[in-house]
């Protein structure tokens, strides 16, 4: 419940904060709607879930923004560096100073790929049975938390839901083998071509040095995905604590700078906020 709470909110953070009228809105109302997950999690009210999924869909689609257009920026990779700003050098906050919005996939999407794992083990190198029973109940157990979100958000006008783990393997499938678990594994592919297919088409693929899961299915990846999609920017950063913080930015300011350029070619327009 907590992790489906947080991954609704930064969702729902990172898509309106960009275009906010009054300065701080969303912020304030992440505040207020993070008060009432925190009871909720307390009680495990599954009731209380669902009527507090409905207020805090509508506490942000009430915050005034303005009807623009911004980059679409997605950010991918090892789990540490794609989450926690000390680690990534609070790369949202960067992107948004930059004029654009940052849309980074939810944290259970990396629980739910693990346990997925054990059905595709099964299935491929004969492993336990009753860990692929387990994977699949817990699977439908977390899906069944993320299903009530689902629901909720197909009723907004700003918002769209988030796909199952099944439709993220199936659209990443036919360009890499599901076996590829190890560390993020095919899930960062997933994200990857995700994002694309939500308008982000700009992407930053992060890991820390040396880190050869990513290496295969982060870096190793970008010139499948750009065949099938050719508008797709990808930029693969290192981070580790020897790493130029400048080199960084730099590389990452090129990549917005080209994002701006083809938005305003009219090759890669996001949609922005939706206001119909």
């Amino acid at each position: 419940m907590a992790m489906v709470y947080g991954d609704l909110l930064m969702a729902l953070l990172l898509h309106v904060r960009p275009y906010e009228i009054i300065p701080g809105s969303a912020n304030e109302a992440y505040e207020k709607c993070m008060r009432l997950c925190k009871k909720n999690v307390r009680s495990a009210n599954r009731s209380e879930f669902r009527r507090n999924l409905k207020k805090i869909v509508s506490e942000f689609e009430n915050i005034e923004v303005f009807n623009t257009n911004k980059p679409k920026v997605g950010l991918v990779g090892e789990i540490l560096v794609k989450y926690h700003p000390a680690a990534n050098n609070d790369m949202t906050d960067f992107i948004e100073k930059s004029g654009a919005e940052m849309v980074v996939p939810g944290l259970m999407e990396f629980f739910l790929y693990s346990a997925h794992g054990f059905d595709i083990n099964r299935i491929n190198l004969n492993h336990s049975i009753p860990q692929r029973i387990a994977g699949n109940i817990f699977i439908k157990y977390a899906e069944s938390y993320r299903n009530d979100v689902r629901y909720t958000l197909k009723q907004s006008r700003r918002f769209s839901p988030p796909k199952t783990i099944y439709e993220m393997a199936a659209d990443v499938e036919p360009i890499l083998s599901l076996c590829n678990h190890t560390g993020e594994g095919w899930l960062l592919t997933a994200e990857m071509v995700d994002l694309i297919e939500k308008g982000a088409h700009n992407i930053i693929c992060m890991q820390p040095f040396a880190c050869l899961p990513n290496h295969i299915t982060g870096k190793g990846m970008i010139k499948s995905i750009k065949e099938r999609y050719p508008q797709t920017n990808i930029v693969a950063v290192d981070y580790d604590p020897g790493a130029s913080e400048a080199n960084q930015i730099n590389r990452i300011k090129l990549m917005l700078e080209r994002a701006k350029m083809n938005m305003h070619a009219g090759s890669n327009v996001p949609s922005g906020i939706n206001l119909s």
